[in-house]
């Protein structure tokens, strides 16, 4: 199973960024999704997670309002449309995918990860 993340980038305050994951090698549009992010000396936190058919979607709550997680099954692709951006989402931004059962929005859930790509908010 190979995850690939791109998207990332610097970006001013109130910007917006999409970030885009494909997945290859599993049935893509069995699994439940996530996007995580993790920052130095901090643990991985779930940021969004979408069910495989994309039905229900679940957001942190410093997200809410602000980021949009979509998925297209027939292009193998995640997205998560991120406006209104502010220097707290300065991150490594991971895709997840292979989601068990728990939390969604826990990494515990998921077992394949991509490298990641990093999303900079200059304020």
């Amino acid at each position: 199973v190979q995850v690939l993340e791109s998207g990332g980038g610097l970006v001013q305050a109130g910007g917006s960024l999409r970030l885009t994951c494909t997945a290859s090698g599993l049935n893509f549009r069995a699994y439940r999704m996530a996007w995580f992010r993790q920052t130095p000396g901090k643990e991985r936190t779930g940021v969004s997670s979408i069910s495989g058919n994309g039905d229900t979607t679940y957001y942190a709550d410093s997200v809410k309002g602000r980021f949009t997680i979509s998925r297209d099954n027939a292009k193998n692709t995640l997205y998560l449309q991120m406006n209104n951006l502010n220097p707290e989402d300065t991150a490594i931004y991971y895709c997840a995918t292979g989601f068990g059962f728990g939390n969604p929005l826990a990494q515990t859930g998921y077992r394949y990860w991509g490298q990641g790509t990093q999303v900079t908010v200059s304020s």
